[in-house]
């Protein structure tokens, strides 16, 4: 590993080569100039103030201006040792992980004044500096800091009383800025806006209010009609009375809370996709553990579910086929998977588009897949009419599973041929049931094996050039073999995700308007699922037999984010559905066109008033400001589009 900066635990090489390079500018220039220096010195002397550079004992100039960037801080290291002094470091989100060189501090020249050296460390998560001797390699000592965005530090290595023991010590220099400020001030807005909406319709609902209002533009409208050729006293009104017409059929009911809950994964989807104000938990974990961003694609996922078991049971009972149902399942599969194939190869400025290095998996790809397989089992054992079920028998809380047992056994199957495939698939020269990163990870000792047995299946079925090429382990791993975070094997998984989705439908349908019984079914799906995370993960990060992790979409994973999506759902359902206290604006208009909005925010990426350009990009306020409007323009456009009832389905 190249030496480089930290950059949220990372390695970035090309930054940390550019202040060495700087360094050694500046020593060439300093020897170059010596002798002109010394040869002039007394006669500057006499005419301006006396020339002085801060310069260490080790005779490098010291950098007074570097210009730091987003998540970075400057950290001044002084060795009072005579010996020189390597510097490594670790993230503490890196698992098991090689201590990597940040840089060699020289030997202090005279004792008592030390020699010093300037490197630019990441400040996104806590890491864990190591100095060793050069002479002998022995450590001198590890110092565990989290360090702040734009502060300045200094690290003092001393002898400890004049002994062979060091002293390491962190001081605070210049206090860093408040990274996290326009976070606050964006959710106080937000917040303010979403409090003025609910005072507002408050008190629009009032009687009174409605009554001023209804008086007012009564008036307005007696008056333009009185003014207009329809409202000419030559026209006759005919009376309205009740009882002319009969009341328009009702619409059919549809859940307000789908809708809502689709919207919210959406949104925060689109808002982490443009960038999440580049903020490192808005991106996604580099290996185990989870962000915000790792929650939302399953969600979406699950709710897809949920809509395959309504909409199904909906056209059964309209009177159409199961085999015109198949044929529509996989026509929007096919157009599913060529629209995800389209938009995750642009190549709008680059020229004609390489097939040599095409990405074939994708987010819509594995959701066409999910899809099929799902809503196919469903063909396989929905019913058309539903009755609501019985709480009296002892087997009745099981019962929404019982009745559709073929399709649960096929999704344990399939669960079955991946923990098959994970642990007992043989990988060259990798361990058998390999779940780590690769990299730096595991010590180094298998730096090949990103993914284990995901990572071979889609190198060898794709081949390394069709797969995404920068995965997020990237990041702290420092991995350099491609791997796909939306794979083969991950699907057989987001299928499994689907189908809880699909249960979660079910259950509204066998228990259509018992509110209490969805609900407290809901929360028990909830319990059990997590109680499986608990077991599967050991309540941990890394060390349990399954861990969550996004990239390989483990077991874990998905029985982590269906727990979280079965409570998010009763909050959404008991909120929207059941008490009305909310009508889920504004989420619930990007929910009613989700398709639109994910394939528009992926092609209209780049463009205003989705992008400009910034006056300072290395600002978080400015990132977070730019996808923030991005986002909430998709909204609108989304709100815009319900008004006109224009809806994108395929």
């Amino acid at each position: 590993m190249a030496k480089g900066k930290l950059k949220g635990g990372s390695v970035d090489a090309s930054s940390l080569a550019g202040v060495n390079e700087r360094q050694k500018d500046m020593k060439q220039r300093e020897n170059n100039d010596l002798l002109s220096l010394s040869a002039i010195a007394l006669v500057v002397s006499l005419f301006v103030v006396p020339l002085t550079a801060d310069r260490s004992t080790s005779g490098v100039p010291r950098q007074k201006h570097i210009v730091l960037r987003m998540d970075e801080a400057l950290l001044t290291v002084n060795n009072e040792l005579n010996t020189e002094v390597l510097v490594s470091w670790v993230s503490e989100r890196c698992y098991q992980c090689l201590f990597q060189p940040l840089g060699v501090v020289p030997a202090g020249s005279i004792p008592g004044q030390p020699s010093s050296m300037d490197f630019i460390v990441g400040t996104q998560h806590q890491i864990t500096l190591q100095l060793n001797s050069t002479s002998d390699k022995t450590q001198l000592c590890k110092v565990p800091f989290h360090f702040g965005e734009h502060g300045n530090y200094s690290l003092w290595v001393k002898n400890l009383n004049n002994s062979a023991v060091a002293s390491c010590s962190v001081v605070t220099d210049a206090e860093a800025i408040n990274s996290y400020m326009p976070i606050l001030i964006a959710f106080v807005i937000f917040a303010g806006l979403a409090l003025m909406s609910a005072i507002a319709r408050t008190i629009y609902g009032l009687e009174v209010v409605r009554g001023l209002l209804f008086r007012i533009g009564g008036s307005m409208e007696t008056e333009r009609l009185i003014n207009s050729e329809l409202g000419s006293p030559g026209r006759i009104v005919p009376p309205v009375t009740d009882n002319i017409l009969p009341p328009p059929p009702s619409p059919s009911k549809r859940l307000r809370s789908l809708d809502t809950f689709r919207g919210i994964s959406l949104v925060i989807m689109v808002f982490v996709n443009y960038g999440g104000g580049r903020y490192w938990f808005f991106r996604h974990e580099s290996w185990n553990g989870l962000t915000v961003a790792d929650l939302v694609f399953p969600w979406f996922v699950f709710i897809m579910g949920t809509s395959i078991a309504l909409s199904i049971n909906s056209q059964l009972r309209s009177g159409s086929t199961r085999c015109s149902l198949l044929r529509k399942v996989l026509w929007r599969s096919l157009q599913l998977f060529i629209i995800g194939v389209i938009i995750i190869n642009p190549n709008y400025c680059q020229g004609p588009l390489s097939w040599n290095n095409l990405r074939i998996p994708g987010v819509l790809q594995r959701l066409a897949w999910s899809y099929l397989v799902v809503a196919c089992l469903d063909l396989l054992v929905a019913r058309g009419h539903l009755d609501i079920l019985t709480t009296d028998a002892c087997w009745s809380p099981g019962l929404d599973i019982l009745l559709y047992w073929p399709a649960w056994l096929c999704v344990l199957l399939l669960e079955t041929v991946w923990l098959c495939l994970t642990f007992l698939l043989p990988v060259p020269d990798c361990p058998v049931g390999y779940l780590g990163p690769g990299g730096i990870g595991d010590f180094g000792l298998y730096a090949n094996c990103t993914g284990g047995a995901a990572g071979y299946i889609d190198r060898w079925l794709f081949g390394e050039n069709h797969i995404y090429q920068t995965p997020s382990s990237r990041v702290i791993y420092g991995t350099h073999m491609a791997y796909d975070p939306e794979g083969v094997l991950g699907s057989i998984n987001s299928i499994l995700m689907a189908f809880l989705g699909l249960q979660a439908g079910k259950i509204i349908l066998h228990y259509r308007d018992v509110h209490t019984s969805i609900m407290s079914r809901f929360l028990i799906w909830g319990l059990i699922l997590g109680a499986i995370s608990a077991a599967l993960t050991r309540c941990s990060t890394d060390q349990g037999f399954i861990p969550v992790n996004k990239n390989l979409w483990s077991l874990s994973y998905v029985t982590t984010l269906a727990c979280f999506a079965f409570v998010l759902l009763v909050l959404v359902y008991y909120t929207v559905d059941v008490k009305k206290w909310w009508s889920g604006a504004p989420f619930y208009y990007p929910g009613m066109n989700s398709i639109l909005v994910y394939v528009g925010h992926e092609v209209f990426e780049g463009y205003f008033p989705f992008r400009w350009r910034m006056v300072n990009s290395q600002s978080h306020t400015e990132h977070l400001t730019q996808n923030l409007i991005a986002t909430s323009c998709w909204v609108l456009i989304s709100y815009m589009l319900y008004r006109k009832r224009i809806f994108w389905k395929i």
